[in-house]
C-alpha cells in the first residue's frame, strides 16, 4: 500500500522519533514503505515520513548504482539505529527530500560513519557506509533525530529557501507522489 508523504510542517516532522519493537504488522509496514518509496522514486524513506514518530527508515540506492557504484544493491531497513562514529573528512553533495518538494541544497555530511541497527528480522549489525550510501543514511538518520537537511545548510542558503519552505508549510506546494498537506 502506496502511503501519504508528509511534507514540511508537519509536527512528526520535527519530533525526535521512538524506538520500535517487533510486531507482526511491522514486516508489512515495512513493504509499505518500500513501495512507497519506489512510487516516489526516491532512494531512502523514514518512518516520520510517512506520519510515525518510529525509529525506522528504509533505503533502497540501486537506481543511482550508475552514477555511485557503491549503492548497487544497498537496499535495506534500519531499525532502531544508532550512529556510532562518522569521519573528521567531510564531503558536499546536492540533496533533496521528499518531505520538502522542489527544493535542493548542497549540504556537509561526514565522508564515512559506522552505524548499529536492527534488519527486518531483528538481527543486529554494525556496518561502516562511505560515499553516497553514507550520505543517505546519515540523511534519513536525521529524520529520526526531527531534523530535516535544510537544517545543515549556512545560514544564507536557510534566507534563500524559507519562502519555499513557508510555502510548503502553508499547503502551497504540490508533489508527484501521494503526500499529506498540513
Amino acid at each position: 500500500m502506496i502511503l501519504p508523504i508528509y511534507l514540511y510542517g508537519q509536527p512528526v516532522l520535527r519530533k525526535e522519533a521512538e524506538e520500535i519493537e517487533n510486531t507482526p504488522e511491522l514486516k508489512q509496514f515495512i513493504a509499505d514503505m518500500y513501495e512507497t518509496l519506489t512510487q516516489a522514486e526516491g532512494c531512502g524513506l523514514a518512518a516520520p515520513q510517512v506520519g510515525r514518530p518510529w525509529r525506522l527508515f528504509v533505503v533502497d540506492g540501486n537506481e543511482l548504482a550508475e552514477d555511485y557504484p557503491e549503492c548497487k544493491d544497498f537496499k535495506r531497513a534500519f531499525i532502531n539505529p544508532e550512529l556510532l562514529e562518522e569521519s573528521e573528512e567531510t564531503c558536499t553533495y546536492s540533496e533533496g527530500c521528499l518531505s520538502l518538494p522542489g527544493i535542493s541544497e548542497n549540504v556537509v555530511r561526514p565522508a564515512t560513519i559506522k552505524m548499529r541497527y536492527l534488519d527486518e528480522d531483528f538481527n543486529e549489525h554494525e556496518e561502516v557506509f562511505t560515499g553516497f550510501c553514507a550520505r543517505i543514511v546519515q540523511h534519513e538518520y536525521d529524520h529520526l533525530e526531527g531534523h530535516v537537511f535544510t537544517d545543515r545548510i549556512s545560514p544564507i542558503r536557510k534566507t534563500f529557501v524559507r519562502n519555499k519552505l513557508v510555502s510548503i508549510a502553508k499547503g502551497k506546494t504540490v508533489a508527484r507522489y501521494k503526500y499529506k498537506r498540513n
